[in-house]
């Protein structure tokens, strides 16, 4: 007996001491990642002699908001602020409305060669976006869209990943529902609208914060379609701050600070969905 407690107690201690190790390694990592944020961060509100001090100083002993201040007046932070968050906005619903309706077409409308299709639209995952882009690029021109929204919104609206990602939330929705709609009179439209579309919520919020973070942070697309200031978006803009023979970090800092802002806000809102939505996007029928 009592060496049974004994045991259950040495077991009990090990167990503690594994937790503890795992729990001390969690933030560790979590430390080692937040690292460069938080440099990012105490940057932003350090003047210019005192950026590349060393032993780096993470908080600064006289921080300043002159760094924000100079970065709006330097730039027309507002405006690209503007059109990074129109763009964002527009192709985040677009390829919300888009993927969902393709999700639906492949995930619960039975025809001939459903699945080789689907598997040849997924096929194309693999091929890298640098390729197309120049094709891409082409098909603007032709459509004389350089240098436009749309060339900066439309070519975004279409992914395979999203299609792949409401595909799989859909295919754990069980069709008796479905079938009860149809029994009713509804057609697919409604049934998509009605039925399906609120049952894969949690998905649809993060597909829309995937999308709205690429948009968001989307760089060589608009570098390529976009020649004037008034269309640059915020990673273009933040370009102008990065100098030929010399860059001000702390003005940079606080330009890229200003840029996460947007994407925290997005992330926070949909936050409780988003794990549901990993989570459903990994079920089967």
């Amino acid at each position: 007996m009592n060496k049974s407690i004994s045991t259950n107690h040495k077991t009990e201690i090990l167990n503690h001491i594994k937790r503890f190790l795992f729990y001390l390694l969690l933030i560790v990592g979590a430390f080692i990642m937040l690292l460069p944020f938080l440099w990012m961060l105490s940057t932003s509100f350090k003047s210019d002699n005192t950026v590349m001090v060393l032993p780096p100083d993470f908080i600064p002993n006289h921080p300043t908001l002159e760094n924000y201040l100079e970065v709006t007046d330097r730039f027309p932070m507002i405006r690209f602020l503007w059109n990074s968050l129109f763009v964002a906005i527009f192709t985040t619903v677009g390829q919300i409305i888009l993927s969902s309706m393709a999700a639906y077409a492949f995930g619960r409308m039975i025809f001939k060669g459903r699945n080789a299709l689907f598997l040849l639209y997924l096929a194309t995952m693999m091929v890298p976006s640098q390729v197309t882009m120049i094709p891409q690029f082409i098909l603007m021109r032709t459509f004389d869209w350089t240098d436009s929204y749309l060339a900066l919104i439309v070519p975004s609206m279409f992914g395979v990943f999203g299609t792949f990602l409401m595909r799989q939330a859909m295919l754990s929705i069980p069709r008796e529902l479905e079938e009860a709609a149809f029994m009713d009179g509804a057609n697919h439209f409604q049934v998509f609208l009605k039925v399906d579309l609120p049952l894969v919520k949690p998905t649809i919020a993060t597909l829309a914060i995937f999308t709205f973070m690429g948009s968001w942070n989307s760089y060589l697309w608009p570098l390529i379609v976009i020649n004037s200031d008034e269309l640059a978006t915020l990673p273009l803009g933040l370009s102008l701050l990065q100098g030929r023979w010399e860059t001000d970090w702390n003005l940079m800092m606080a330009g890229v600070v200003i840029s996460v802002i947007p994407i925290l806000i997005v992330y926070l809102f949909a936050q409780k969905y988003f794990i549901q939505g990993m989570t459903m996007s990994g079920m089967k029928e």
